[in-house]
């Protein structure tokens, strides 16, 4: 997982735990602790790489289900937030996921499997080589 990517979860993992745990700027309680963590061994063990999509756009799903609820929490409290707090990384996140799904979408109508933005980068690395 790319270092720019962790900051962003990272920063939106803050916000969620300031905004509904009421913990100090920076500081995360130990749910959130936990979560982060847990963040951070998946990106590590993701088979994509620094290629990787965001989870959302993503067809394997790695996270535990009751990690994914809570990530999926952490991003619907601070998604729209992310604008006021990093506009830059949240207008990075939109384009990507739109990236993503054209690429889909276009795969999908041309009868091939389900590939995705990452998928795409990796194949032309390939095939430059």
């Amino acid at each position: 997982m790319k270092t720019r990517d962790l900051e962003a979860v990272k920063l939106m993992i803050e916000l969620y735990c300031h905004g509904r745990h009421g913990s100090s700027k920076g500081e995360l309680c130990e749910d959130c602790k936990n979560l982060w963590e847990y963040v951070q061994l998946r990106g590590k063990k993701c088979p994509f790489g620094d290629d990787k999509p965001f989870c959302s756009n993503c067809r394997i799903h790695c996270y535990k289900p009751e990690m994914r609820e809570k990530i999926r929490a952490v991003m619907r409290y601070s998604g729209p937030r992310m604008l006021f707090y990093d506009p830059k990384t949240a207008i990075r996140h939109i384009v990507e996921t739109v990236k993503t799904k054209r690429a889909q979408r276009k795969a999908e109508s041309k009868g091939k499997k389900d590939v995705t933005y990452a998928e795409k980068r990796i194949s032309r690395k390939e095939s430059e080589k």
